[in-house]
């Protein structure tokens, strides 16, 4: 009878432990995300993968067909610019900060070959500037220049 008891304190204490464990999980790892690009760049060194994948493609938009639109080719110090066009379901919501359904954020990770940075501001062209607006983009680390994190990008109505 004893033995029974301590079996099923130990099994208690057990599932107790692994709650504990799953819990403490959950609030030190939930920072680190698989989606969104920007908060990406806290979870991954190199936001490509070893099986090539892009640590994105996880997030809501990872199975949709993606324009690029880039120079076939660039004289050096030249600025260029470069369109994504991720064509999506205008229809589809998400939940915002304050809880209540909003238009679905969306971002990118563009990869440039090795030598490829972004251009200071100093650089790029007024009329590219005004096409440009309020667009958030950022080098995805001090060490990857040639690796671009762009978005969060509100849909258009």
């Amino acid at each position: 009878m004893q033995n029974r008891n301590f079996n099923n304190l130990i099994i208690k204490w057990a599932i107790r432990l692994i709650s504990i464990m799953i819990i403490i999980n959950t609030i030190f790892w939930s920072s680190i995300s698989e989606a969104f690009p920007i908060y990406a760049q806290q979870g991954y060194e190199n936001p490509r993968e070893a099986t090539g994948r892009i640590v994105c493609a996880n997030c809501h938009l990872a199975k949709k067909p993606v324009d690029i639109e880039v120079p076939q080719s660039v004289l050096p110090n030249t600025v260029f610019e470069a369109v994504v066009k991720i064509p999506y379901d205008m229809q589809i919501k998400q939940v915002l900060a304050n809880g209540k359904k909003g238009s679905l954020n969306v971002g990118a990770v563009l990869i440039l070959p090795e030598g490829f940075e972004l251009a200071p501001s100093d650089r790029i062209p007024p009329e590219m500037k005004e096409k440009i607006g309020n667009l958030f983009f950022q080098p995805y680390s001090n060490d990857k220049k040639n690796i671009l994190v762009i978005g969060p990008v509100q849909e258009k109505i």
